[in-house]
């Protein structure tokens, strides 16, 4: 018996006949299967079933010619399709190699529609507001299984043009090692999925730390090429990298083989503790701090020898309050070389607060606080508040956002909103006499996302 679903060929002859009789077939009277109604449903329990055999299929074709609703021509038609297409195998998708145990196709799709402005205090020049959809994340990806030690994962975001993981992984007996690219563990906000974000996008004090050096972003975490290690040993989880020192902001940097500037090795660690929080209840725990040295990526701009130093210390806590209570929290800080001028050092600090509640099963509320001092690197409101127009060169930024969660079909499917307000403020090196002491970035931001 086969598992496959046979079309037919639909005449204009096929829905006459006529409508007599009481007999039935899967509970339709075949009386009634003139109709198309009736056809349509005697077809799709008899033809279409995954389970129908290909006797019952032709029991079906010469109950209708008895009824007069099929011609002996068009039963002959239909049965020699199912005699065709019962030969031909059904279409099955394979891997490349032989060797592999399982292959898994999968995808996340993210649309976006964000409408920010920016307002600068003391000027009326304000820069135009964004007001826009757009295609946040196209995601797909390829996992590979070579038996139960070797597992491989590709996954390119087309909206970024970019390698979201490209690795090779081996399983050990509770620890695994990565090579290739992959984001490095520290930022636990930055290492939380995209597709698992409470609100909508990561923080401005995260965003500050990780995503690309600009002369004010430090570009300390995310994507990087090199050789990783996580382990876990009862609550205790642990890990370790090295990698190039520069991050891999597009597939291009993936492949680049570096320069004079950048061949030398970044070090990452992180340790931390998780599991249940108390017994016999919903809720858990995660304690933990990383660290990363990268040189040759402080300084202003990247590239001069300077050195960077980061750390992050975080905490999350869900599961409270019979499971609809959740607060997450990190810190990030960082020491570059020369990060304000030749003579001046910085050290940037931030940190970023995030409540929820769960206000049934498929609604949940998010709220979170984030405030960052760049120590007299500069930020800008782009920096931080993702899709915000800038708003000049400040010492400080915060962010508040307060939005809630649609879990439509879980989280593979869900609709998420929510309002951002951001600010940044006072003048890079402690000034403010006749210049731009602050700006403000208000307005609402949504996301639709599909897994699967």
């Amino acid at each position: 018996m086969t598992n496959s679903i046979t079309p037919l060929r639909f005449r204009s002859g096929f829905l006459l006949g006529k409508n007599r009789g009481s007999r039935r077939f899967c509970g339709f009277p075949l009386g009634r299967v003139a109709s198309l109604t009736g056809v349509l449903a005697a077809l799709g329990c008899g033809l279409f079933s995954a389970s129908a055999s290909a006797q019952d299929s032709g029991a079906l074709v010469e109950a209708l010619v008895r009824k007069g609703i099929l011609t002996a021509q068009e039963a002959e038609e239909i049965r020699a399709d199912l005699l065709r297409e019962a030969a031909e195998p059904p279409a099955v998708a394979t891997a490349g190699s032989s060797l592999t145990t399982r292959l898994r196709i999968s995808g996340r799709i993210q649309t976006q529609f964000a409408s920010i402005d920016t307002d600068i205090s003391g000027t009326s020049d304000d820069p135009a507001s964004t007001n826009h959809f757009f295609a946040r994340r196209l995601y797909l990806t390829a996992r590979a299984d070579l038996g139960p030690n070797w597992a491989s994962n590709i996954t390119y975001d087309f909206a970024g043009s970019l390698f979201d993981a490209a690795w090779v992984q081996y399983k050990g007996s509770g620890f695994t090692v990565d090579l290739g690219l992959r984001k490095v563990n520290l930022g636990y906000e930055e290492r939380t999925s995209s597709g698992s974000l409470k609100a909508i996008e990561r923080s401005g004090v995260t965003r500050y730390f990780v995503e690309e050096n600009n002369g004010r972003r430090l570009g300390a975490g995310s994507y990087r090429v090199g050789a990783f290690v996580d382990g876990k040993q009862g609550a205790f989880f642990y890990g370790a990298a090295i990698t190039n020192p520069e991050r891999a902001v597009n597939s291009g940097a993936a492949a680049s083989a570096g320069n004079s500037t950048r061949n030398q090795f970044a070090f990452w660690a992180n340790a931390g503790f998780s599991g249940p929080l108390g017994e016999g209840g919903d809720a858990t725990y995660i304690v933990g701090a990383g660290a990363g040295y990268l040189p040759d990526q402080g300084g202003r701009p990247v590239g001069t020898g300077d050195d960077l130093t980061v750390y992050t210390v975080y905490a999350d806590v869900r599961g409270l309050a019979g499971g609809r209570f959740g607060l997450a929290a990190e810190l990030l800080g960082a020491d570059v070389e020369r990060g304000v001028s030749a003579t001046r050092d910085a050290s940037p600090l931030g940190y970023w607060v995030q409540p929820t509640f769960k206000v049934s099963e498929q609604f949940e509320l998010v709220a979170r606080y984030s405030a960052l001092d760049s120590d007299g690197r500069g930020v800008s409101l782009s920096d931080g508040v993702r899709s915000a127009p800038g708003g000049g060169t400040h010492d400080k930024l915060r962010e508040f956002f307060f939005g809630g969660n649609w879990y439509l079909r879980g989280n593979d499917l869900k609709l998420q909103a929510g309002y951002v307000h951001g600010e940044s403020r006072d003048e890079v090196g402690g000034g403010g006499a006749g210049g731009v002491v602050r700006a403000k970035a208000r307005g609402v931001r949504s996301q639709l996302q599909f897994n699967f």
